[in-house]
């Protein structure tokens, strides 16, 4: 037995590739080491049986963006605790995105665009300094959807309130688009959202805000399960 050598060298021994070849294969999840995929070049092999997967792409990793459910019993007082939920076995099945999950996809995610305080459902995380730009730099112009659940009964005219111009303590409010989503739940679509906007419109009609979701933000749905995630497919942006 020689010594054990990096899982780079290796392939390149075995293919007659290059080194930043052999990284590439490595770093995409298409080289086996006794079955296993292993991400890691520098990875020390010495009788272990090396492997390309036949349907290898010599390509670069593209940074990823997941789309996590937050549930409704999940703490967020650390932004980035929601990513323990973020697991290969909670990807949903519906995941169209086509990328195929990979060891590195999981790491230096940075969390974008918090919630509405004490609100559920779409949180993004992302390696992308485009999604970074769009959803952290200019978060103020992309428009956030949130399904609001309320008790009690509104004013007369109180639908109509909610779709004019407000203010908080002297400020300003965005402007919101309010619709019934059913008896029970008003649709609320706006840009640059402030913190209590919610529960301070829905007071000034006569309402109580008894839970808050967000289903969407910009362009991009949620379409998740409670605690599941899924790629956003590359090349889509908010």
């Amino acid at each position: 037995m020689g010594e054990p050598v990096r899982l780079s060298k290796r392939l390149i021994e075995l293919i007659h590739c290059s080194r930043s070849e052999a990284d590439q294969y490595i770093q995409g999840g298409w080289v086996l080491v006794d079955g296993e995929v292993v991400e890691q070049p520098q990875f020390k092999v010495d009788e272990q049986c090396v492997e390309l997967h036949p349907e290898a792409v010599l390509a670069p990793v593209e940074p990823t963006t997941i789309l996590l459910h937050l549930p409704a019993e999940f703490d967020v007082k650390d932004p980035a605790a929601p990513l323990k939920l973020i697991t290969p076995d909670s990807r949903s099945e519906n995941d169209s995105s086509g990328i195929r999950p990979l060891g590195r996809h999981f790491s230096h995610l940075m969390p974008t665009m918090p919630l509405e305080v004490g609100a559920t459902g779409l949180l993004v995380f992302t390696q992308d300094h485009r999604v970074v730009k769009r959803l952290v730099d200019d978060a103020a112009k992309n428009e956030q959807e949130y399904h609001v659940e309320v008790e009690g009964v509104i004013a007369d005219d109180g639908l109509d309130k909610l779709n004019r111009a407000m203010k908080l303590n002297g400020w300003p409010l965005s402007l919101a688009k309010v619709s019934w989503q059913n008896e029970h739940c008003l649709r609320f679509a706006l840009k640059n959202m402030r913190v209590g906007q919610f529960e301070f419109m829905c007071q000034s009609v006569g309402l109580k805000v008894v839970g808050m979701k967000r289903i969407r933000i910009g362009r991009v749905p949620m379409s998740l399960q409670p605690g599941q995630w899924r790629y956003l497919p590359h090349g889509v942006l908010f």
